[in-house]
């Protein structure tokens, strides 16, 4: 096969890629969304929430989350109290319960394009909201504890972790767009369809 035959073939493959990328979405929204659930990545999400300027009422105790955080994986039931009185897993249960709102919003593609194009759209604003961390949490930068590379470039893993969003922003915006182009052509077969039962009934009328 060719160069030129490779790219006719790549070039055939958009569709494939708008479908490759709903899935994606679906999986990771279901997943994540599915796993606030759980106290682990309850406590995980506490510093960007509670450094947000609007988010951090959610919590009764914002400012002292650094003394409770928990090691993935380590249990210690004093900071697991605190979690529990700063409202952490209440939040954590309502944010996952939208992010799998929005995950069912995009199945629902084949059947509704139009709720699945809302759905996207509010992946798209979540996304946003969600890089807006790397303003707002300081825990998204390397601190300084005595290298020199800390600070701004450097993210450390929660902020590798945040700025994967500007894919899910411009993969919400992909399937946004192709549920838009679908709900439109829905719209106008049935528009068609109407207009020509009509002109069928009024021949018949006429005939009559």
């Amino acid at each position: 096969m060719g160069l030129v035959k490779l790219f006719e073939l790549a070039s055939r493959m958009d569709r494939v890629g708008v479908a490759v990328t709903r899935v994606g979405l679906i999986i990771v929204l279901l997943w994540i969304g599915g796993l606030k659930a759980f106290h682990y990545e309850a406590d995980g999400i506490v510093p960007f929430v509670a450094n947000s300027p609007t988010m951090s009422f959610f919590y009764t105790d914002p400012g002292n989350y650094k003394s409770h955080m928990n090691p993935e994986g380590k249990l210690v039931p004093e900071n697991r109290s605190w979690h529990e009185s700063n409202r952490t897993y209440e939040f954590a249960y309502g944010l996952g319960a939208v992010i799998v709102l929005y995950g069912l919003l995009l199945c629902l593609h084949p059947w509704l394009p139009q709720a699945a194009a809302l759905g996207s759209f509010l992946v798209f604003v979540m996304s946003f909201v969600t890089l807006s961390f790397l303003v707002t949490t300081p825990e998204c930068w390397v601190p300084a504890l005595g290298d020199a590379e800390h600070g701004f470039p450097y993210l450390s893993g929660r902020g590798r972790l945040v700025v994967k969003d500007a894919i899910m922003m411009g993969a919400a915006l992909v399937t946004m767009a192709d549920s838009a182009k679908a709900y439109l052509r829905k719209r106008a077969a049935i528009h068609s369809a109407a207009r020509v039962a009509v002109s069928d009934k009024e021949v018949t009328t006429s005939g009559v």
